[in-house]
């Protein structure tokens, strides 16, 4: 089933286009895909399956497990906290958690937990998968370990912890976990479909993502120990995403689930100065304190080269966006959403197959290719 049901304006036909073409070549099973500019939708498509038995199709309404694009929401929720002057992003951890200063990490600030550089790029003890479902001991085994670099001195992804760390500090500023701010700052007055902890009452909307292929995980080709402990300590299968306690559970570096629309509804916040549904919800300069690099280099998990900005990654040497000023991030498996700050254009884009890699895989860059032809024709 190629077809693709959702509006796109006619100077962005061939964005849709590609997605059927994806779709009927089997490189996507279900997926949307939705922009603003602006701060006004001016794509918003979906199409396929929800599931790999093909019993149920990609509706409107079917939300999906986005993994590390729900890194954009918490960095979202700190940047908003600074712009209300509630947070300090060069300000230790310590000053919001005192728990945090211990084994070494008294001089570890809140902007280094923005920017994967404080060293906790993954637990040090033993971690089985059901304990990301327990805020309080993850915190607690957080607070309590060694950094495994110098904090501040290189990059490292946080693929996991970095909810949790930041998560932490909101709890503290705010009283509230991050799931409950977030759900009250942003989603719930931009009616936004995205959920940090997602009720049961959601779960028949919810699509199954497919596990990439065999041996094509970060873990399978890294040699890195410290690749291998943020990718097997525990080890993430995809499979626990159609679990309740998966879906229920506060997991704010890889625990969100949304669709396209709902992602670029919030982000559009980012990408247009602020401004979102018509209401302004972070002032010009909080959203530009996103652009300002926190660190850059080869990144020591990822083993590639990054630039961090504060909670987002920037663009490298390697300019994968026509504009300077674009913040991006993706999840495990292909979702992806970038604010380009320049064009106050938001993309997103999420789908059920995943690719082995969050690096390589081209279904959501060519979508945003015929997003940005369409802009220039």
């Amino acid at each position: 089933m190629s077809d693709v049901h959702g509006f796109v304006q006619p100077r962005f036909e061939g964005v849709k286009q590609a997605m059927a073409a994806s779709l009927a070549s089997g490189a996507d099973l279900g997926a949307c895909f939705a922009a603003t500019l602006n701060g006004e939708p001016i794509i918003d498509i979906w199409g396929g399956w929800a599931d790999a038995e093909q019993s149920r199709p990609w509706e409107k309404d079917t939300i999906v497990n986005v993994y590390s694009t729900t890194k954009t929401m918490t960095a979202l929720t700190a940047l908003w906290l600074a712009d209300q002057g509630l947070l300090d992003f060069a300000r230790p951890v310590a000053h919001y958690w005192p728990e945090f200063a211990a084994n070494g990490k008294a001089d570890v600030t809140v902007a280094m937990l923005m920017s994967h550089s404080a060293g906790l790029s993954g637990f040090a003890e033993p971690m089985a998968p059901t304990d990301l479902y327990d805020w309080d001991l993850c915190v607690t085994r957080l607070a309590a370990q060694a950094p495994f670099w110098q904090p501040g001195t290189a990059p490292g992804y946080h693929a996991l912890t970095q909810g949790y760390l930041v998560g932490e500090v909101v709890r503290r500023i705010t009283g509230k976990s991050l799931g409950t701010a977030f759900r009250e700052i942003f989603a719930e007055p931009l009616k936004a479909d995205f959920h940090i902890g997602l009720p049961a009452s959601e779960d028949d909307r919810v699509a199954h993502l497919v596990p990439p292929p065999k041996g094509a995980a970060i873990a399978d080709v890294s040699q890195s120990e410290l690749t291998r402990n943020m990718a097997t300590n525990p080890a993430i299968d995809p499979i626990a995403t159609r679990t309740r306690a998966w879906r229920g559970a506060e997991i704010p570096a890889g625990g969100g689930t949304g669709n396209a629309r709902s992602v670029a509804a919030v982000q559009t916040i980012m990408a247009n100065g602020g401004m979102a549904g018509g209401k302004r919800f972070l002032s010009e300069a909080g959203v530009a304190r996103a652009l300002q690099e926190q660190i850059a280099g080869m990144d020591m998990v990822l083993n590639m080269p990054v630039r961090y900005g504060m909670g987002y990654g920037l663009q490298g040497a390697l300019r994968m966006f026509p504009n300077e000023r674009t913040i991006f991030w993706g999840g495990y498996g292909g979702s992806l959403v970038v604010c380009d700050m320049d064009a106050r254009l938001c993309m997103a884009f999420a789908m059920n197959k995943m690719a082995g890699t969050t690096t390589g895989d081209m279904r959501a860059g060519m979508l945003m290719a015929s997003v940005y032809a369409g802009l220039a024709a």
